[in-house]
């Protein structure tokens, strides 16, 4: 836009109208980006986007224009008006987002962080497991063992249900009736042993 039209715009401006605040934002948006997007540390650029500290500029100077309240005497007024506001609106958002970049941490080190401190389990916990396992497919007749291998994944009895067309009520019942075929199992074992 070449300084005359400016110099129009302005008067239309100060006059309050809303069309002229409106070409006035378009006309000035892409630089206003561009002072945004200098003063952007890269560790901010996905918290937010140079448009939206323009538009909330431009939200707040549109009803301080359509209320009558802001006059400019010139266009470099104008410009110098809407770069200050724009810096300044940066920097609270920039207060805002600082705190939060500095403390998150990117999902890939979180989860590498948690694999690096699980633990495999020891020879001696897998031998246990195994011997549990063939204790459990022993006193469970072999219809039952599906649901069992289904329960060892960390199916819900709902889940398990469906998979093997029983109802959920029954699964729970099978499950319950193992549990204490395996309690009553390892009491006589005691009893024998002791």
């Amino acid at each position: 836009m070449n300084v005359d039209s400016l110099e129009a715009l302005l008067e239309k401006l100060n006059g309050g109208d809303s069309d002229a605040a409106e070409q006035a934002f378009l006309t000035y948006e892409p630089y206003l980006r561009k002072v945004v997007r200098r003063l952007l540390p890269a560790e901010l650029r996905a918290k937010f986007d140079s448009i939206d500290v323009v538009q909330s500029i431009y939200c707040d100077v549109f009803a301080a224009f359509r209320e009558g309240g802001m006059r400019f005497a010139t266009v470099s007024q104008l410009r110098a008006f809407l770069i200050k506001a724009t810096r300044n609106r940066f920097i609270d958002r920039l207060r805002q987002y600082r705190t939060a970049a500095r403390v998150e941490r990117p999902m890939a080190q979180e989860r590498n962080k948690m694999l690096a401190s699980a633990r495999e389990p020891r020879p001696s916990e897998s031998a246990a497991a195994r011997e549990l396992w063939e204790r459990l497919l022993e006193l469970c007749p072999p219809q039952h063992h599906q649901l069992l291998a289904l329960r060892r994944r960390g199916a819900s009895a709902s889940e398990i249900a469906r998979q093997v067309g029983m109802h959920e009520g029954s699964v729970r019942r099978v499950l319950r009736e193992l549990s204490v075929r395996l309690a009553c199992a390892a009491g006589s074992t005691e009893q024998t042993s002791g």
